[in-house]
């Protein structure tokens, strides 16, 4: 079949069973991977930049040739330089300078117009705090004034949640024969865990947010340690948009140590090269499957690729 445009190519993304995984780790139970690394973006955010896009064009909010602004992490960034690149916006993405610079690297190769905001004083390269994204929110609310943009606001457009209830999750579903009995991902803006958690309560499927050891603010625990290596999340905001009134059936905390060590298990043993937030997935996962869901089934998002953190620490092995 020959699609029309990469944007089609979305989307229906493969389903792994990482068994030689829970074999090495001695696990009472499934857990499967979504592997959503294989986005044209390399990650799960080109589904909400997708759906984000659409809906504005299709509900007047954004009008044809207009730009569109949005802060990110990259992969949101990146998404949305693909997507406005094929439909005929400018893009200006606005992220952190505590990102990794590949993130940078691949939206300027796609069209797009990035804007680096210096880290809040204080901050780390490599670990993106509450207080750096409060700085990258008001630089990118300010360039949308400026330039009567449409902002695609990922933490507040339903399109982001909708994004994962219509596709991510009955994607899994289908894909496992129903065999799903837990969810897990990682908090960023919520939209993953948001729109997954709506659907999967219709199954029956439990949903369990995922964030930093010491940044646990979805969770109303400790938030001592901003200072994570888990980018993309963890960002310390308590009240997401997207995770308001969402069934949720627990909360999970990992470590930066831990999201680096099982990404590097996922390459190694799967052969799967994901990002940090892939890791902090799968940590929580087989905490599940040594507590409250042993001899269950956890699915899991493989959230972006292993490529976006060649200059950080993470496969400094």
């Amino acid at each position: 079949m020959i699609l029309p445009s990469v944007v089609d190519a979305i989307g229906n993304t493969p389903l792994v069973e990482l068994s030689r995984l829970t074999a090495h780790l001695g696990l009472d139970g499934r857990i499967l991977a979504k592997l959503d690394y294989l986005n044209p973006g390399f990650s799960k955010k080109d589904r909400a930049a997708k759906v984000i896009i659409e809906t504005a064009l299709a509900d007047g909010t954004l009008a044809p040739g207009q730009t569109v602004v949005e802060l990110t992490s990259g992969n949101m960034g990146t998404g949305l330089a693909i997507v406005c690149g094929v439909l005929g916006h400018p893009f200006v993405a606005v992220m952190s300078a505590g990102n990794s610079v590949e993130r940078a690297r691949m939206m300027r190769a796609l069209g797009a117009e990035v804007v680096i905001v210096p880290q809040a004083p204080g901050g780390v390269a490599g670990q993106v705090s509450g207080a750096d994204l409060a700085l990258v929110e008001a630089r990118a609310q300010e360039i949308t004034t400026q330039r009567d943009a449409f902002r695609a606001d990922q933490f507040g457009h339903p399109g982001n949640p909708i994004a994962h209830e219509v596709g991510t999750a009955p994607e899994i579903w289908a894909q496992s024969n129903g065999a799903v009995t837990s969810f897990c991902d990682f908090a960023g803006s919520g939209g993953t865990l948001g729109g997954a958690a709506r659907y999967f309560a219709q199954q029956g499927v439990r949903s369990y947010a995922v964030e930093p050891a010491g940044a646990q603010a979805i969770a109303g625990d400790r938030t001592d340690h901003p200072d994570h290596p888990i980018q993309g999340g963890g960002y310390m905001m308590a009240d997401l948009a997207h995770l308001r009134d969402v069934p949720l059936a627990g909360h999970l905390s990992v470590s930066g140590d831990e999201a680096k060590s099982h990404t590097r298990l996922l390459a190694r043993f799967e052969g799967i090269f994901g990002g940090y937030s892939s890791g902090a997935n799968l940590c929580a996962a087989t905490a599940l499957l040594r507590g409250p869901d042993r001899g269950g089934c956890i699915a899991i998002v493989i959230c972006d690729s292993g490529l976006k953190y060649l200059s950080t620490d993470l496969w400094e092995i």
